[in-house]
């Protein structure tokens, strides 16, 4: 796109990428596989071919970067590097918001005046995970990014007028809730060498 930074000189996508971690606890610190989640996170940013900035970096400075971003849920430690280099590609190619999702699994219940209901139809329903890539078009509109909740982002970016893409996520791009749901992501994966989490399969 003319005017932004998004390719390199072997017409591979670039970008700048955060692992988030505000608002998550101590969660992101957790060990999976030996490695905190946040660096977990970290690794699949880098190989992804993504250059990793910290938080501390202020919003002026990453707009004026003219650079895609990529935004990395620390609690979606393991998606793996080729799905965030692909979600990358079709945000500059697009020019548009994607948002990696997964499908809903828990079964859903509708509340009324305090009473359970019926089961909701999970039929069309996404969870949405990691990463959320903002093109650099829509990171020089933002004067600040709208939330650091992943599915808030989404909402307030569509409240914008953006164009967003829910681009179906691997398994191993699940987000963990506790530590059940690390040993799960665990058992889903192994290490192929240190630092190195492949699904199984």
């Amino acid at each position: 796109m003319t005017g932004w930074n998004s390719w390199d000189d072997d017409g591979e996508p670039v970008g700048l990428g955060i692992v988030v971690t505000d608002d998550r606890g101590s969660l992101p610190f957790h060990l999976v596989h030996g490695e905190a989640l946040a660096a977990a996170a970290a690794w699949g940013l880098g190989e992804a071919g993504v250059s990793l900035i910290d938080l501390s970096v202020p919003w002026e400075s990453i707009r004026e970067a003219e650079e895609a971003l990529v935004l990395h849920d620390s609690l979606c430690p393991l998606t793996p590097p080729d799905f965030i280099a692909e979600c990358l590609a079709a945000a500059i190619d697009g020019d548009r918001v994607v948002v990696g999702v997964r499908p809903v699994t828990d079964t859903l219940k509708q509340l009324s005046d305090g009473l359970v209901g019926e089961t909701v139809d999970r039929e069309g329903l996404d969870l949405v995970c990691s990463p959320v890539v903002l093109p650099a078009r829509v990171v020089a509109a933002l004067p600040q990014l709208p939330a650091s909740d992943f599915t808030d982002l989404v909402v307030a970016l569509r409240a914008l007028g953006e164009d967003v893409e829910l681009r179906p996520a691997p398994s191993a791009a699940r987000r963990v809730s506790g530590a059940d749901d690390i040993a799960a992501l665990e058992a889903l994966t192994h290490l192929v060498r240190p630092g190195v989490q492949q699904p199984l399969g």
